[in-house]
């Protein structure tokens, strides 16, 4: 009886060993990543009153069964299911993650490495991704400087929000493509101003600029002129591009006719080569003052011009740059606001009609106003001649720039400058110095189709290979407006200037008896050496098949159904188990009892 005394309180302390373990699963029913344990029994031993024998065949008896007597049950072993995945709580924190699989997060305290299902993260003072509820940091692989990937070393504490990750470096454009159609028939393309396409920019620094490219016609329809207009900052500033060629080739002819008149109503060229306003009798130009040994004077160097007030009768005397009066001559020549334009025009020898000129000549307006300067009244200069003050034909102009062509065909993009093969043009910005980089422009994807009328060239940075799209395109400065975590444990930043950075990747361990992992407190685990040692790297969440999940985290496995139950089990128990000790008591008291 001494024996079943012993059982029973063999079998309460187990039965309440039980009821701990239910107690503490039924209690984290609600803890993040909470794993619950189970507990098994075993019988604790037994006394043998009789070993067992065997068989004897001579006598021909039969083996006979140990007896043995129980002493009660113990714990056999308590095991943590580990494995079983918790259900996912939605939180709409983008740092808090879940991983789906078998693989735990590794957090440290600065001394030791711990390992837990519980993702509750956030960004700590100092920039580092923690647990919310210890403070111990996220540990993963750091992104090599030099490649921009991931390199897998030992573990160490991602800090996705330093200094240096929260700005995005600007970069100058080093590559842009124009692409669309050019109709024939665009009257933007056929007129004297072209068809403007912008390509935005930036330098070094950062700095936005948009510079103005022209396509015109040439009289080969199949032709056209490409040239650099001007250059313009952010507050739409031109940009002083120096006296170099920073756009193709200095001088380049296009094949288009068209025809000039001078205005004889309001304009008049006296015999010194002055252009006089008919109507108040002032000097609009003085070549004998702009030109000096038939060269053009510096642009903003000024002339002293002299004149009799018609009304007045009084003398005038002003002074005027000689760009000023280089436009004062455009215009009474119909070039108002295109000076260039009208300056850069070339004329063949107009015939008979025409001035004394060498049959062949081919100077530019910019030509014929140097004679003019020099032999007042339109008088042959050896083999050129002087700008006539009456209508003349051109036959094309001068430009600083290249030429396109088309196949005739079917409208394919069919080199730059006569060359076949020539697809890029650069656009020579280092030129200007400080901050700015040569653009190298493709052209390749440009075509000459019907489409009623209107172009839809455009001009985009960056490349417009596919292998490299939209590499060189340049940036402004950026600052960080965002941080998203993938399914791999990767962490990229977003920046406001369209730039995406990988700050690193959170590392995972794997265990190959994870039951074995021993409980922390604060839903942490540490290494024993039945569940396999750490190897300080980790591995990849996905090796496994497993992944990582944002804005959720893991809801404790804890299956209360069967807690219930178990619970139901373990009160049955307990309370037989007492009932073994009433019942022996009861006996005891009974053999006590003989006594009287």
């Amino acid at each position: 009886m001494m024996r079943s005394l012993y059982s029973g309180v063999a079998g309460l302390r187990t039965h309440q060993t039980k009821m701990d373990v239910i107690g503490n699963n039924i209690a984290n029913v609600n803890t993040t990543a909470f794993k619950s344990s189970s507990i098994v029994f075993q019988d604790l031993m037994s006394q043998t009153t009789q070993r067992a024998s065997g068989a004897n065949a001579t006598t021909g008896r039969g083996g006979i069964n140990a007896r043995q007597i129980g002493l009660g049950v113990k714990s056999g072993a308590i095991n943590i299911n580990v494995t079983g995945q918790g259900a996912a709580q939605s939180t709409g924190n983008p740092f808090d993650i879940m991983i789906t699989g078998s693989n735990f997060f590794v957090v440290s305290d600065g001394l030791q490495n711990y390992f837990t299902r519980d993702g509750s993260f956030y960004v700590d003072g100092m920039g580092n991704l923690a647990m919310t509820s210890t403070g111990y940091t996220v540990m993963g692989w750091q992104v090599d400087p030099e490649t921009g990937n991931i390199y897998r070393d030992n573990v160490t504490a991602l800090r996705i929000m330093s200094t240096a990750n929260m700005t995005y470096p600007p970069e100058a454009t080093t590559q842009a493509y124009m692409d669309g159609i050019i109709d024939k028939y665009d009257t933007d393309v056929t007129s004297a101003n072209g068809k403007v396409v912008n390509l935005n920019f930036f330098d070094a620094r950062g700095y936005e600029y948009t510079a103005r490219f022209v396509f015109k016609q040439s009289d080969d329809v199949d032709t056209y002129s490409l040239e650099l207009k001007e250059i313009l900052d952010e507050d739409g500033n031109k940009i002083d591009l120096g006296d170099g060629v920073l756009f193709g080739n200095a001088n380049t002819t296009q094949i288009k006719s068209g025809k000039v008149s001078f205005d004889t109503t309001n304009y008049t060229w006296d015999a010194t080569g002055k252009l006089i306003d008919n109507g108040t009798g002032e000097v609009l130009a003085d070549l004998g003052q702009m030109y000096q040994g038939g060269v053009l004077k510096a642009r903003n160097e000024e002339c002293s011009l002299t004149w009799t007030d018609k009304e007045t009768n009084s003398t005038v005397t002003e002074t005027r740059t000689v760009q000023e009066q280089l436009d004062a001559i455009a215009k009474a020549y119909g070039y108002e606001g295109a000076t260039e334009e009208f300056l850069n025009l070339l004329v063949d020898a107009p015939g008979d009609d025409g001035p004394p000129v060498v049959e062949g000549a081919r100077l530019s307006v910019q030509e014929m106003l140097n004679n003019l300067a020099q032999t007042p009244g339109g008088v042959a200069v050896g083999a050129g001649m002087t700008l006539p003050a009456a209508a003349f034909e051109t036959v094309g102009r001068l430009f600083d720039g290249v030429t396109i062509a088309f196949d005739h065909d079917n409208g394919d993009f069919a080199g730059v400058n006569g060359q076949q093969t020539v697809q890029d043009v650069i656009l020579s910005l280092s030129a200007l110095g400080g901050n700015f980089s040569d653009i190298t422009i493709n052209l390749g994807d440009l075509c000459s189709l019907n489409n009623k009328g209107t172009s839809t060239t455009s001009a985009t940075s960056g490349s417009n290979d596919p292998s490299t799209l939209g590499v060189g395109s340049g940036r402004r400065p950026g600052d960080m407006i965002g941080v998203s975590i993938q399914q791999d444990g990767m962490i990229y930043a977003s920046y406001d200037n369209g730039m995406t950075r990988l700050l690193g990747q959170i590392a995972t361990a794997a265990f190959a008896n994870a039951s074995g992992l021993e409980k922390q407190g604060d839903n942490l685990y540490s290494a024993t050496m039945n569940s396999g040692e750490f190897n300080g790297i980790g591995v990849d969440v996905t090796e496994g098949g497993g992944y990582m999940t944002t804005g959720q985290l893991e809801m404790s496995n804890v299956d209360l159904s069967l807690e219930f139950t178990e619970m139901i089990t373990t009160q049955r128990g307990f309370q037989a188990n007492s009932r073994i000790i009433t019942v022996s008591d009861t006996l005891l008291e009974e053999l006590t009892n003989l006594k009287r």
